[in-house]
């Protein structure tokens, strides 16, 4: 691996035991269209993980599920033997239909099996980090984590997981993951047009726990704003750049893992994330999504 040429923005974050870059990457991109299938360009999917690696980034977010298998084979195509600073975050709790539906997957024996097959497929003997996914392709749904959750506790206490966290999940369900076993992220969906997890943020960053925003660019309808495009154009940056940037200044426990399938956009992204932003420009773009 080569020195990282670019300083990441946000410094690091520890989850649990683990040193992090708070800038990280998200593998999901790199299957294919609606996160079905092999990519158009497999090697330059390979490119790219080995660039962010190279680029000094130590949290890439994967699972078994995108593709099926495909992110995650891709990631031990390019990296294994992994650097020992690189973590890799999966996620279980829900598979993938011939529709390309997410339907959920959280009975104990699914959940089992999903840990095994991430092992498998990166080729590991402990993951890391494993965050249980919760809710629905809508979003966070009601009701009680405890079953599942609890499986994973029991396979963290057979060594297969060092630390949980949940994803898609309400603010009683991330309590109640608590009360239960410590969890080191909360992995919701949240940017500068959706914050309903404002209130949460905040307390996570009280307890030491990471807030990690999936879609932190709105996902498949990027974000759009006229705030946002007039702070972009007078600091003469994209849009997305700001919208970074704002994340990693919104609050420390905030982890980011834009997804790519671009070397150049990686590189883009990375620049963009570093953006200052002043005072005026955090007021004019904080009643945005409010």
């Amino acid at each position: 691996m080569s020195t990282p040429s670019l300083p990441l923005p946000g410094g690091t974050w520890t989850l649990g035991d683990l040193t992090v870059t708070r800038f990280g990457y998200g593998a999901m991109q790199l299957a294919g269209p609606w996160v079905m299938g092999p990519p158009a360009d497999h090697e330059g999917a390979l490119a790219v993980l080995r660039e962010a690696v190279d680029l000094g980034v130590t949290h890439i977010d994967t699972s078994d599920a995108y593709g099926p298998r495909v992110t995650n084979e891709l990631i031990r195509e390019a990296l294994h033997p992994y650097p020992e600073s690189l973590h890799i975050v999966t996620k279980v709790g829900a598979t993938r239909d011939e529709q390309g539906g997410w339907p959920p997957a959280r009975r104990p024996e699914d959940l089992r099996r999903q840990v095994h097959d991430n092992l498998k497929s990166l080729r590991l003997d402990v993951l890391d980090l494993v965050n249980l996914r919760l809710g629905n392709a809508e979003g966070p749904q009601p009701g009680s984590l405890a079953e599942a959750f609890e499986t994973l506790v029991e396979l963290r206490q057979q060594g297969l997981i060092r630390h949980l966290g949940v994803s898609n999940a309400t603010e009683e369900q991330v309590t109640e993951a608590q009360a239960i076993a410590p969890i080191v992220c909360v992995q919701n969906m949240y940017n500068l047009v959706h914050r309903h997890d404002d209130k949460l943020i905040d307390r996570l960053a009280t307890d030491g726990v990471a807030y990690v925003p999936f879609f932190p660019l709105g996902g498949f309808t990027p974000l759009q704003s006229s705030a946002l495009s007039a702070v972009a154009a007078r600091l003469k940056a994209t849009p997305m750049s700001v919208a970074l940037a704002w994340l990693l200044q919104r609050s420390p426990n905030i982890l980011l893992i834009p997804g790519t399938s671009s070397t150049a956009h990686l590189r883009e992204n990375i620049a963009g994330a570093g953006l200052h932003l002043s005072h005026e420009d955090l007021t004019e773009l904080e009643d945005i999504g409010r």
